[in-house]
């Protein structure tokens, strides 16, 4: 039932996307479709029973003290009960100081200062971002939801706020930068590599090179990327640019042309393996 809702709010959405695309310029037909599927996408709300709000003082007492009438955390202002796993985040466990509070930051950061726990995240990274949707992914998967935090990322109705809505853009970005990453690695898998006192370094292709399968073999190339360390890529030799797969007109030389590669010194061109020479 609640699947057949969703597809119909996203039928919904898109039909508006549509008709406003002919009326809106595209960045503010962008940021319309963030602020409707974007919550509902990273931060879906429970299905079933009214949700608690709660505030940061009345978070506070739930840190699994003598006292203490439970053992909670919240993690980018959504709470949880983490009552069953005491043995991590009751007094003296390794996780103790996670409880009764949101301390986003610390799950991607490791600092467990007083200055590290905070529900501030501004300034992570898209990737750190991923990271610590991964941790609210794992807390809402093993722990009982029991509601939203006051403050940040939600306000006093548990609407979200401009924070949030910060999280989800970056979170956007993360995911575009990770399938990015997948596509270049699916275009250029990483080599295999070895090295010996007796012959020193080298690196060859195979079809299962880097964890990729496929079937074609590929060469050795450098791949230089603006930022990064130039890394040992195998690279198609045969057929169109991965760029341009249904191109008719091609010098049938596969990825080989592409700009940011470089051949190993004194390695043969079609080569599948090369000794990596000093330079």
């Amino acid at each position: 039932m609640r699947s057949s809702w969703w597809l119909a709010v996203s039928l919904c959405v898109a039909g508006s996307a549509l008709l406003l695309s002919r009326l809106e310029p595209p960045g503010r037909l962008i940021t319309w479709l963030q602020q409707q599927l974007l919550p509902a996408h990273f931060f879906p709300s429970p299905s079933s029973g009214q949700q608690r709000l709660l505030t940061l003082s009345e978070l506070g007492r739930y840190d699994g003290q003598e006292g203490s009438p439970g053992l909670y955390l919240a993690v980018l202002g959504q709470v949880f009960d983490v009552s069953k796993g005491a043995k991590h985040y009751g007094p003296g466990a390794s996780y103790q100081a996670l409880a009764g509070r949101d301390a986003s930051r610390a799950f991607v950061s490791g600092d467990f200062s007083d200055a590290g726990l905070v529900d501030d995240v501004s300034g992570l990274s898209p990737a750190q971002m991923l990271g610590l949707h991964d941790w609210l992914s794992f807390y809402q998967r093993d722990y009982a939801y029991v509601g939203k935090l006051v403050g940040r990322f939600y306000d006093e109705q548990g609407r979200p706020t401009e924070a949030l809505r910060e999280v989800e853009e970056a979170l956007a970005l993360g995911h575009k930068a990770k399938e990015e990453k997948e596509l270049q690695k699916r275009r250029f898998p990483p080599c295999n590599s070895e090295w010996s006192a007796a012959s020193g370094s080298r690196v060859w292709c195979g079809k299962r090179s880097g964890g990729v399968e496929r079937d074609w073999v590929g060469v050795p190339r450098l791949l230089f990327t603006p930022g990064s360390s130039p890394s040992c890529v195998c690279v198609r030799t045969t057929g169109p640019p991965s760029d341009r797969p249904a191109s008719s007109e091609h010098p049938n030389a596969g990825d080989l042309e592409h700009p940011g590669l470089k051949s190993y010194r004194e390695c043969p061109p079609l080569a599948e393996s090369c000794v990596v020479l000093a330079d």
